[in-house]
């Protein structure tokens, strides 16, 4: 292969560059390099003054070469350099000489790779270039391991990642991840497209351990292939809504992915039967359990309750496990929630949360160590505050936006939590004066009572 073949693909991705300005550059460089040396040898009074004349000539002459053959650096030093640098970067670094092109191709400079795809019209970032795309397929398919696809919120962005997918038939993954940066585009793609496309790596790839295939129209044939083809090697699974999916599929991957450590999913796919199956004997034991609770259509939807007899199987079987949900409902709908003993340990409120269900988590989540509000109408939330401080004794972190607590009880509340509240985030909206603190005395309270300065937060003005 000539020198430059991936520095072109990669160079045009990112937009044409002067010759002449970087010739220019690199000389200038080079020049005042030199005379920076020379400033330092002329005026060091440890050094000897060369005589002017054959000798000094030899001297100099060996000094430029030592700065300015590149080439000559150990291969491990140029290695360790290219793995600190973008891809764009290392292909035009690669065009040095043709030891650094080498290097440029050794298998471990291509375990990780993530392909951008976009289309320029909607788009902010840079596209992955499509002959880098292909030299990448071609040349360095069975050295990838780690790779991930950033698609836009067009279909076609989407349909390509499918079809570079597609094309992975020598690789060998260990990590895989679906990213859309706006809306979910791969849902746009058609399922049996999508699916025939994620079969192929499944198949060919007998070591995954880590897949983030979240907003996508993966469905449960495609993970039995997956589950028949990497069930020793599954760690981590992200999947969350995903539509197609079921409790059956799910199920599977617990009955058979004996490795699993970390799993996302949506609430309506969760049951008592899957945490059952978490908690058999034959299964490891969790590390975390990430859960989102979502909800397009207010008052439309019905959510059902966990029995707590199955989230006591769970934590029984699997004790220092960490149950993060997320919540992106309506006030009305939280009926179904919180009612029992729940073993969650980090709760984010996303849209709103009404002040009832926080009331039932000071009861019922004595394992909460995180808590985020991010919004709650109008009403103050002094005693479900103070409530949680009492009984939730792992609380470590509060964070607290769009909603109303008055001063007192929030000093009150970080006077019962202590120093173990290591993360105080609020608002200064949230905050409303009252009798005994107002918004310039707060702050000395809670920093007495938390062991370090804090004040409240404040959304800057542009």
């Amino acid at each position: 292969m000539d020198v430059g073949e991936y520095p072109m693909a990669a160079v045009t991705s990112c937009g044409s560059f002067r010759v002449n300005y970087n010739l220019e550059a690199s000389f200038r460089m080079k020049r005042n390099s030199l005379s920076v040396v020379n400033k330092i040898v002329q005026s060091s009074p440890a050094v000897k003054q060369p005589k002017v004349g054959f000798y000094s000539s030899l001297s100099h002459t060996h000094m430029h070469t030592v700065l300015l053959d590149w080439g000559s650096l150990p291969h491990h030093v140029v290695v360790c350099i290219f793995q600190y640098l973008p891809l764009i970067d290392r292909a035009r670094a690669s065009s040095v000489c043709r030891k650094w092109n080498e290097v440029f191709h050794i298998p471990d400079l291509w375990r990780k790779f993530e392909f951008e795809l976009n289309q320029s019209a909607t788009s902010y970032f840079k596209s992955t270039h499509p002959d880098l795309i292909q030299q990448i397929i071609k040349k360095h398919a069975t050295h990838l391991q780690y790779i991930s696809f950033k698609v836009d919120s067009s279909t076609e962005s989407a349909e390509a990642a499918c079809d570079i997918l597609s094309q992975l038939v020598n690789c060998s993954l260990q990590t895989l991840g679906l990213i859309s940066t706006a809306k979910p585009s791969f849902m746009n793609v058609s399922k049996s497209h999508f699916a025939s496309a994620l079969t192929v790596v499944f198949v060919n790839s007998k070591s995954l351990s880590s897949i983030k295939i979240e907003d996508t129209p993966v469905d449960d044939p495609s993970l039995k292939i997956l589950v028949a083809n990497n069930s020793d090697t599954l760690r981590l699974l992200k999947m969350s809504s995903c539509p197609h999916v079921s409790s059956d599929g799910i199920l599977c991957i617990a009955d058979h992915c004996q490795g699993l450590r970390e799993l996302a999913l949506n609430y309506y796919i969760l049951s008592d039967e899957l945490l059952l199956a978490l908690s058999s004997e034959t299964h490891v034991r969790l590390e975390h359990l990430r859960i989102d609770v979502v909800s397009e259509n207010p008052g439309q939807v019905e959510f059902h309750t966990i029995k707590k007899q199955s989230w006591d199987a769970l934590i029984k079987h699997s004790p220092g496990v960490n149950v993060v949900m997320y919540f992106f409902l309506y006030e009305e709908e939280f009926e179904a929630f919180f009612r029992e003993e729940t073993p969650v340990t980090n709760l984010y409120f996303g849209r709103s949360v009404s002040k009832a269900a926080l009331g039932r988590i000071g009861l019922n989540c004595p394992r909460l160590i995180e808590l985020v509000v991010c919004a709650n109408g109008l009403q103050t939330l002094d005693d479900e505050l103070i409530c949680i401080a009492e009984c939730c004794k792992n609380l470590t972190a509060l964070g607290l936006s769009e909603c109303e607590v008055s001063c007192s009880a929030v000093v009150d509340f970080v006077r019962r939590c202590g120093k173990r509240l290591t993360h105080l985030s609020i608002m200064e909206d949230v905050l409303i004066p009252d009798g005994n603190y107002n918004l310039d005395e707060i702050h000395t309270e809670v920093s007495k009572y938390l062991g370090r300065i804090w004040f409240p937060d404040v959304l800057p003005i542009w």
